[in-house]
């Protein structure tokens, strides 16, 4: 039973706050790049364009903007690095890529207007007292 093993490489710590916030940039560059092949992949043509999701890799990116610990900000980017592989080699589906980033930047509005109409006094308490 012999399997062959990938040569997994970690990048190296960063030294400084400086060399992190290059690194996290030099990420950000690479991402940005790579959307249209994204758009493509996932054909994302009609619900997303290349400017809507590159803000919100940049949303995402500033999410986390005011973290300093040097070694915060390295996890974080590894973390990122790998949402970026799994994106790019198609470990996602679709909808993941549609609910995280073009449907998670807005955020999902329900319609609580006509949810409640004709209901009794007693569903619209058990309805108001369930709901998180």
């Amino acid at each position: 039973m012999s399997f062959t093993r990938r040569a997994v490489k970690v990048p190296p710590n960063s030294a400084s706050l400086e060399e992190a916030r290059h690194r996290v940039i030099d990420f950000f560059r690479t991402a940005c790049r790579s959307i249209p092949s994204i758009i493509d992949i996932y054909n994302l043509d009609e619900v997303a364009t290349v400017s809507e999701l590159r803000s919100s890799v940049a949303a995402q990116i500033r999410k986390n903007s005011h973290i300093t610990n040097i070694k915060v900000i390295d996890m974080l980017l590894l973390k990122g690095v790998e949402e970026f592989n799994n994106i790019v080699e198609h470990a996602k589906q679709r909808h993941h890529i549609i609910g995280q980033y073009v449907v998670g930047q807005k955020g999902l509005v329900l319609d609580s207007g006509t949810k409640d109409q004709g209901d009794s006094n007693f569903l619209k308490n058990f309805y108001n007292s369930n709901y998180f």
